[in-house]
């Protein structure tokens, strides 16, 4: 990819083709791993309200939840590169022009919400390695300033991933699993396989939660292999290895999340290693700031990314400074949840589908808009979350339903599947009534007319060259 190559300022431009696998095995596999990873081996492990599953069950929860998540997330990356469109824009041919603008701003809340929270990580985790020394402001405001950077050069940040960081990410966690493997303490003993499925849920659902930003970056891919293989193999692969390595030191930890990282400096080499993945953990903070931009740019297409870039990196750092973010996490979640069944409609629609009308004035889909409300639905009755009020309200629903806190069922899977049955029994009817509502005879024939209309240039941007 040569360097001079950068995304448009603009969505009325056609995407750049530059990303080959390497750069796309670079960019997800680094993105799967992060130092939430490592703590948050305990949702998997420690399934809420259920016993501690065994060594065993977790590692296989692991494998299978994220093998789950990562081939929905490929798919999704597919989609990205066959249009060269980026996710919310995608939303549109799903649900419709207007229509795409909800969950355009849940993904707005989520990426600017996770955006803060990994500043809040990252400025944590230099604090453990300078024993203190740097105030936790400090490391905020500079993990702020370099994450604002970053955003503004989206592919130059992909090419260095693939050049220099992920070689780095790799030795540094060779160097933690040979350390805890090697050194005595801890232990894994002790467990059941009774919350296995809500186990599988837990990975599921983080593999998941980069459906709503992948197409920003697949399509730059060059083919749908590569897209593909990047999110499957090097995101897919690597979260295993961040969770498998999270499960080791939760048992050092006696299962404390919040020792994790002192069990690390505790490691021969291990104040390297956990330097190694404190610095490059700006990239996932930078994807949260550069897809929100590009989310914007989908109310407001002919926006200048550079400048939303700027004022999204300094919205987040202004709210790790004075937010309690830990406070907000139930609400992520849930915004989360909203994009798991949306997930299983969009990958049913385009099965049964070939091109999509992806203009502003592209029609709205009440029946796919119904499939993801049914899937959310069935999302909520199986794992209310913890959402004052709200959860209170869907755990009754739940109880009436005798799904609540049942150990075999997984929400993610369940809730995936309802949306993915009901859209793909839909696709039909939802394509006459947008050949009706545009006077085509087919989705693909709209977005032909659309793509000829002179006074939207944005339209003509989604073809492939």
């Amino acid at each position: 990819m040569p360097a001079s190559v950068e995304v448009p300022r603009t969505l009325v431009e056609p995407a750049p083709r530059a990303l080959g696998l390497a750069d796309q095995l670079g960019f997800w596999g680094n993105l799967g791993i992060s130092l939430l990873g490592f703590g948050g081996a305990v949702a998997v492990q420690a399934p809420a309200g259920l016993p501690r599953l065994s060594a065993a069950a977790a590692f296989t929860a692991i494998v299978v939840g994220t093998l789950l998540g990562s081939a929905v997330l490929g798919a999704s990356l597919v989609l990205g590169e066959r249009t060269g469109a980026p996710a919310m824009v995608l939303l549109r041919g799903l649900v419709g022009g207007r229509a795409s603008a909800v969950p355009t701003a849940l993904n707005v809340a989520q990426c600017l919400g996770w955006g803060t929270f990994e500043l809040v990580v990252i400025a944590g985790g230099l604090g453990t390695l300078t024993h203190g020394t740097l105030p936790r402001w400090a490391g905020v405001l500079l993990a702020g300033a370099v994450t604002t950077g970053l955003a503004l050069r989206p592919l130059g940040m992909i090419r260095l991933l693939r050049r220099y960081v992920l070689v780095l990410v790799v030795a540094a966690a060779v160097l933690l699993t040979t350390g805890l493997l090697t050194t005595p303490g801890g232990g894994t003993a002790g467990g059941s396989w009774t919350g296995f499925w809500a186990g599988v849920d837990a990975a599921l659902a983080v593999a998941i939660s980069w459906v709503p930003l992948g197409a920003d970056y697949s399509r730059h891919s060059r083919t749908g292999r590569a897209a593909f293989t990047g999110g499957f193999v090097g995101y897919g692969g690597t979260q295993i290895a961040c969770y498998s390595i999270g499960l080791l030191a939760l048992a050092r930890a006696g299962q404390d999340p919040g020792r994790v990282f002192d069990v690390f400096l505790d490691l021969p080499l291990g104040v390297l290693a956990l330097a190694v993945l404190v610095l490059r953990e700006t990239d996932q903070s930078f994807a949260n700031v550069y897809s929100t931009a590009v989310s914007v740019q989908n109310l407001r297409p002919e926006w200048d990314r550079r400048p939303l870039a700027i004022g999204i990196g300094a919205i987040t750092t202004v709210a790790a400074l004075a937010v309690d973010i830990e406070r907000f996490a139930a609400f992520l979640y849930l915004i989360g949840a909203v994009f798991v069944p949306l997930s299983g409609v969009l990958l049913a629609a385009r099965v049964r589908g070939r091109d999509w009308d992806l203009s502003r004035r592209a029609p709205t889909r009440p029946a796919m808009l119904a499939a993801w409300a049914v899937g959310f639905a069935a999302y909520q009755l199986i794992n209310p979350g913890a959402v004052p009020g709200w959860s209170a309200l869907w755990s009754r629903a739940g109880a009436v339903a005798h799904v609540a806190g049942v150990p075999w069922l997984s929400a993610s899977i369940a809730s995936f599947a309802v949306a993915f049955g009901l859209a793909a029994a839909a696709r039909p009817a939802a394509a006459r009534h947008t050949a009706s509502s545009t006077g085509g005879s087919s989705p693909s024939g709209a977005a032909d007319t659309a793509a000829h209309r002179p006074d939207d240039r944005e339209d003509a941007a989604w073809t492939r060259p």
